[in-house]
């Protein structure tokens, strides 16, 4: 895996872009078609739902309708009719589990005391008279149903006459469409919790059920349905419900497509902090690879004086005079500083390969070492005409610290704030104790850092922009092995800076306990 990432980090930075593009394509098509989908459902599911609404609702008025008829019926064939004589004994009609009416069963049970026609029959009679007989018969059957369909016609003709004109509350029993409600959703398989309202023909809420106010709400989808559609008036009553759990519904059906859609979320996601991760490790090789090419030249110049050097002192047939020996020791010593400083830099780019760096700690007082590095600094800053002033007021200055790399640090800062300086350098050096840490701060009248590169300047090989101006060498790690040192003592270090004012840097480290 380690392999594959290294092979990644040094394809051309053109194919990881392709990579990076096609990968993308796929991730975002993936979800723009599980979105598609997880809404296609939805809005089917949604469809489902109001349609086993609109068919309970609809038995439901059914239902009603039909009740109010049968009442009718009962209350008008149990009354004497000047037409026909009816037996007092009451009809019942049954239901059967679905509300349909056995009518036609009901009906039967009705008979009429008219007298019927005695037809006697003799065996001495011929085919003619049996002919006869059964032709009085059928008549007087058919005057019995035109008898009886006249009946139910004006009965019929009376019921909607009379019923649309009564009040609503007079036409149905409230508890009972609760009741019927109830039984065609459950038959629909819409056990949910419901609410509903009945509205007269003036628009007039005259019934809710119980709950109805506490649960409603403004976005909430209504339906409705027309009670008695048969009725002749123009203006309807309507039985309006809602259900509160209709949403949680829908979702809990796309319940199988959620933790889908975060499975994929999380790859997206882990998708972008890769190739984020390939881009930084990237642009990280290249600029580590300009560095040791920059680094291996700045090495050869000073090793190849020293080399020049030594070989002119060497040569027997160059005179050597005092003053020639003098200049061939100065180039000699310049450049073995020289490249003592750019060790250092190689040593400072070895210790951002280990997380936590091999420090020798051992205590120290951290005012004497300021004051030991503040001498040997003090001449670089006064060949320039600058001054170094000390401020040590840490009454408790013992820490634990790795020499080299502290002093490393407080050095570098000093040596950034004399590179940068616009003018003769004014070095101002200050230890205080806060709590259980001792700071240190060293602040110089330098030309400051802008508010967009403070961010930044703790990065690896950042380097403050300075437009075309290129006098102060250098590869970007100075300040990024300043808090790399910082951070493995248990330190925090922060920077405060105005343009053309000067910059302070803070060091915080905890003392020795």
């Amino acid at each position: 895996m380690l392999k594959s990432f290294c092979y990644i980090c040094y394809m051309k930075k053109k194919s990881i872009i392709l990579l990076g593009i096609i990968m993308a394509v796929s991730f975002f098509g993936l979800i723009i078609l599980q979105a598609k989908y997880m809404r296609l459902t939805a809005d089917m599911r949604s469809e489902q739902f109001n349609e086993s609404v609109k068919k309970s609702l609809y038995g439901v008025a059914r239902m009603l309708e039909e009740e109010e008829t049968l009442l009718y019926l009962n209350k008008n064939l149990t009354t004497p009719s000047s037409r026909t004589k009816i037996t007092t004994t009451a009809p019942k009609f049954d239901f059967d589990p679905h509300g349909i009416t056995k009518l036609g069963d009901s009906i039967k049970k009705y008979s009429c005391t008219r007298v019927k026609p005695k037809v006697f029959i003799s065996m001495k009679h011929g085919s003619n008279t049996i002919q006869e007989s059964s032709r009085i018969l059928q008549n007087k059957l058919r005057e019995r149903y035109i008898q009886e369909r006249a009946l139910l016609d004006d009965i019929l003709i009376r019921l909607l006459s009379e019923s649309y004109v009564r009040p609503i509350e007079e036409r149905i029993d409230f508890q009972q469409v609760n009741e019927i409600l109830d039984r065609e959703l459950d038959f629909n398989g819409l056990n949910l919790p419901h609410y509903f309202s009945i509205i007269d023909k003036d628009g007039k809420e005259i019934y809710k059920s119980k709950g109805f106010d506490e649960e409603g709400d403004n976005d909430a989808e209504y339906y409705t349905q027309i009670l008695f559609p048969n009725d002749p008036n123009p203006k309807s009553n309507y039985l309006r419900v809602y259900f509160p759990t209709k949403r949680n519904y829908i979702i809990g059906s796309l319940s199988l497509l959620i933790p889908s859609a975060i499975f994929t979320a999380l790859l997206l996601f882990t998708f972008i902090f890769a190739m984020i991760t390939i881009f930084r490790q990237k642009r990280l090789s290249e600029m580590r690879t300009d560095f040791m090419n920059n680094m291996t030249h700045e090495l050869k110049t000073p090793v190849s004086s020293i080399s020049l050097a030594s070989q002119m002192l060497n040569d027997k047939s160059i005179p050597k005079t005092p003053a020639m020996i003098e200049e061939l020791s100065g180039v000699i010593s310049s450049e073995t500083k020289r490249l003592t400083q750019q060790i250092e830099k190689v040593l400072q780019m070895s210790i951002f390969e280990k997380e936590s760096s091999a420090l020798k700690l051992i205590e120290m007082d951290i005012n004497d070492l300021i004051i030991t590095i503040s001498s040997n600094f003090a001449i670089k800053v006064e060949n320039t005409g600058g001054t170094i002033e000390t401020d040590l007021d840490a009454e408790d200055c013992y820490a634990l610290v790795d020499e080299i790399h502290f002093t490393n640090i407080i050095y570098n800062l000093m040596d950034n704030a004399l590179k940068y300086s616009k003018g003769p350098l004014t070095l101002h050096i200050k230890t205080w104790n806060e709590k259980e840490n001792l700071l240190i701060s060293i602040e110089d009248n330098g030309i400051g850092i802008k508010k967009s590169d403070q961010k930044r300047i703790f990065d690896k090989f950042y380097r403050v922009s300075t437009g075309n101006l290129h006098n102060v060498k250098g590869f970007g790690l100075g300040l990024a092995y300043v808090k790399k040192v910082v951070t493995d003592h248990k330190g925090t270090i922060r920077v405060e800076s105005e343009v053309n004012k000067g910059t302070k840097f803070i060091i915080s480290i905890p003392l020795k306990k």
